[in-house]
């Protein structure tokens, strides 16, 4: 079977688990390569696409990713990119649309980009927790930060 067959198979396995029962384990599937999910509003707008350069599922809601880009766009019309999270490996939860990991990370936005290690990700929040070894630079101007 070719490369792209598989990893659209392991998609829409990964998909149609989620769409199951919850978090229970599923069959043992091989591991997607150059892994693509996109996420889109009700409205049909791009909310998120995660890719992976290798993705194995764990339960119906869960995968593990290496090589993880989790791109966030505005979810309206424009389908602007509104923030990147990159990282060597890292775990998604389908459903409650948290990403984390252990190893590195860097988030990239037009007015921030943030790097570290050890992170979760909130996506309903759009908040990310960087545990330790945490850099940030602003591109915009703080001019009341110390008020």
């Amino acid at each position: 079977m070719k490369q792209s067959r598989k990893s659209l198979l392991a998609s829409v396995l990964i998909l149609a688990c989620a769409a199951g029962a919850g978090a229970q384990d599923i069959a043992v599937a091989p591991p997607a390569r150059n892994w693509i999910l996109p996420l889109f509003t009700k409205e049909g707008f791009r909310q998120m696409t995660l890719r992976g350069d290798e993705v194995h599922p764990i339960t119906s809601d869960r995968v593990y990713i290496i090589g993880m880009n989790f791109t966030v766009f505005t979810s309206k019309a424009d389908s602007k990119v509104d923030t990147v999270l990159l990282s060597p490996e890292g775990t998604f939860m389908i459903s409650e649309r948290i990403a984390h990991g252990d190893k590195s990370v860097r988030l990239i936005r037009d007015d921030a980009e943030a790097t570290g290690d050890g992170w979760v990700y909130y996506y309903n929040e759009k908040k990310v927790l960087i545990l330790k070894n945490a850099h940030v630079v602003f591109q915009a101007a703080l001019p009341d930060i110390l008020k």
